[in-house]
């Protein structure tokens, strides 16, 4: 028999469908049972791509024996992180507090049945006790044992752990705030101090991509910050010749377990590759080199070919694992190779791939790129491996695909699809991301709300903080690459509904859920960025831009409420709130908007000239001179007799110019 996760759309929570054990999906009827037979309830929060979920899984969630103390003992919830971040962010913090060590998945804890309150907790916990772990049945007796007979302790905890959740939240600084640009600086030295100049990144091993302080880099480099451009560069570079790129196919997995990029963690998450596709089309332009141009066209490729459904979003991940093994999806033997290459491919391919080194993956090759060939024919001999080698993985068992299509994320490669088709003129790119926001639009937008995610035709929960401001950030860079009215006015509604459901209109800034979601025993509202980039920091750039845009003065305050009740942390922790950052500097220095009026293609052309500089504080957009519904401080900057362009900067617009050479004049391309 099935349990109650059989009628989830989850894949994760599928996946569990058929377990021994009695799952129940986050809700109602399980916190109820809970209380009504003062039950613990035994949290189990994880995801589709996560190995060691899948371990936990097969070690005790499948074994019949375990199941047998579990549903004897608590009532267990399954819960998907990707789904319910607001969950997972609450109970990954708890985690922290009660355990005094770092969370991660498989999270797994145990809540009192009343207030849901977590008395005890861990990551993944192996079937037999080692590493200083027990053993997961003895703990599940440990703690069965412990929940009857000290009620008292597991009280006093609760109002303690209460206690720490109020504290965590960050403090608005006493007396006037005054908003500068030293945090900017603190964090340009951070970076550069823990920068790796042997392999590139960021810190040691695990080394994670970090597209935000990549970029972050990219915009010091374009206000001329000594290094700052080689730092993002050298790390784009070896990032790309590094294992962590799928070297065959496009797109990044989610880090290396290595400083030098060789081996990596082989999920590949929507998340990460949104993010990454955007800041390697966005060097491309910094930099000039086009090895970043083509790293953002194959990623971006791989996103289509492989992620991309019939209904038009983008689906979750793909597994690290495949047959049971993680990796080797990803693995060759030289015997494969040989077969598959012709002798000529296979001479090119070898050396510039390391395949005459020795093996770098448990006695097989995961692909890292090691040189490049000089010999006039290489580069077709490289192409045509590649693409075999490819043809030839596809025949192969692949790693499970979460196809769950989840707001937020989608909004990150929509914003990256439309940077890249920008930069690398690639109008697929930009019908993809269209075609994505469209189907949001048509599905998970409802009576002015968002929902957070979709599958097999339902679409469900309650959008949150980073649905609406990842979504419209990224409405504002699809329409500097095709203007369509109707998408400002949905970014304009998003930023609505933020303001109107997010707001904390006490210290300024925005909650992590809506002011009517579910009540939880904690309302996240943080500012630093985390796998993905910060939504407080997203929102503070968004409202700033679109605020300028539409000469709406109640964007900008929100944008500087926020920004002053995240002061106290981002000048503690610069470098850990660069999204922010970013934002701060949006605020700071006046962003530059040039609107493009005239005939489409004659103002395309205008605005594809006067965007060939990396410039991250410049909007441009061209507006048809037959565009409809547009707002006020938009319709009111019309065509003349041909194409002309408004220079504003800040509040201040200049008077049109009707000359493309006076334009480009003005800008200082010329």
């Amino acid at each position: 028999m099935r349990n109650r996760l059989a009628a989830e759309t989850s894949p994760y929570l599928l996946a569990h469908a058929d377990n021994p054990v009695d799952w129940y999906p986050w809700g109602g009827e399980a916190l109820a049972l809970a209380q009504r037979e003062n039950k613990p309830i035994l949290l189990s929060v994880g995801y589709s791509a996560c190995h060691w979920c899948h371990v936990m899984a097969h070690e005790s969630f499948e074994d019949p024996a375990t199941a047998e103390l579990m549903n004897r003992w608590f009532v267990n919830i399954k819960v998907d992180r990707e789904e319910r971040p607001d969950l997972d962010k609450i109970y990954q913090v708890a985690q922290q507090l009660i355990t005094q060590r770092g969370g991660g998945w498989p999270l797994t804890m145990f809540l009192t049945p009343g207030d849901r309150q977590p008395f005890f907790g861990g990551t993944y916990f192996p079937r037999d006790a080692s590493h200083g772990l027990p053993g997961f049945k003895d703990l599940l007796r440990l703690v069965a044992e412990y929940y009857q007979t000290h009620p008292q302790e597991i009280s006093e905890q609760n109002a303690q752990l209460a206690a720490a959740f109020t504290e965590i939240v960050p403090k608005r600084s006493e007396g006037e705030v005054v908003l500068d640009g030293a945090p900017l600086e603190l964090a340009r030295e951070s970076l550069r101090h823990s920068f790796d100049p042997r392999f590139g990144g960021f810190g040691a091993a695990p080394k994670f991509p970090h597209p935000e302080n990549i970029e972050r880099c990219l915009r010091d480099g374009a206000l001329g910050r000594d290094g700052a451009l080689d730092i993002a560069a050298f790390t784009l570079k070896r990032m790309s010749e590094g294992g962590i790129y799928d070297q065959l196919g496009g797109g990044f997995a989610r880090y290396s377990v290595d400083a030098s990029w060789t081996i990596p963690h082989f999920e590949k998450m929507l998340y990460d590759n949104g993010p990454l596709l955007g800041v390697y089309a966005a060097a491309a332009r910094a930099t000039g080199d086009s090895s970043f141009a083509r790293i953002a066209g194959e990623t971006a490729d791989w996103m289509l070919r492989d992620m991309h459904s019939p209904e038009g979003g983008f689906y979750s991940s793909l597994d690290a694992d495949s047959e049971g093994h993680e990796g080797k999806f990803y693995a060759w033997s030289r015997p494969e190779v040989e077969e598959v290459l012709t002798l000529a491919e296979y001479r090119a391919f070898a050396p510039e791939f390391g395949l005459d080194l020795a093996p770098n993956f448990e006695g097989a090759w995961h692909l890292n790129r090691h040189a490049t060939s000089d010999e006039p024919d290489a580069a077709a001999l490289i192409r045509s491996a590649r693409a075999k080698l490819l043809a030839r993985r596809n025949l192969r068992i692949w790693p499970a695909r979460d196809e769950k299509i989840l707001t937020a994320w989608n909004a990150l490669a929509i914003k990256g699809l439309a940077i890249a088709a920008r930069i690398l003129n690639r109008p697929d790119f930009a019908d993809a991301a269209t075609r994505a926001v469209d189907f949001i639009h048509r599905t998970l937008w409802r009576d002015g709300r968002l929902l957070a995610t979709y599958k097999d035709g339902r679409a469900h929960l309650q959008a949150y903080l980073d649905d609406y401001a990842f979504l419209a950030e990224a409405l504002l860079d699809l329409l500097q690459t095709r203007w369509r009215s109707r998408d400002l006015e949905f970014a304009r509604a998003l930023a609505d509904s933020l303001l109107a459901g997010f707001e904390d209109p006490e210290a300024g800034g925005f909650f992590f859920t809506a002011s009517d979601h579910e009540s939880l025993i904690h309302r996240s509202k943080t500012f630093d960025d985390e796998s993905v980039p910060s939504g407080n920091g997203v929102a503070v750039s968004l409202l700033c831009r679109l605020g300028y845009l539409l000469g709406e003065p109640r964007y900008l305050e929100a944008a500087e409420r926020t920004l002053k009740a995240a002061w106290n942390s981002v000048q503690r922790y610069p470098q850990a709130h660069l999204t922010l950052l970013s934002g701060l500097e949006d605020y700071l220095k006046p962003l530059q908007i040039i609107i493009v009026r005239g005939d489409g293609a004659d103002a395309r052309r205008w605005a594809s000239s006067l965007g060939t500089a990396y410039a991250p504080s410049r909007m441009i957009f061209a507006i048809p001179t037959d565009a409809v519904d547009l707002p006020p401080m938009v319709e009111a900057k019309r065509a003349g007799a041909g194409t002309v362009a408004y220079l504003c900067s800040g509040t201040s617009c200049s008077a049109p110019l009707a000359s493309l050479d006076e334009a480009e004049r003005v800008l200082g391309i010329r």
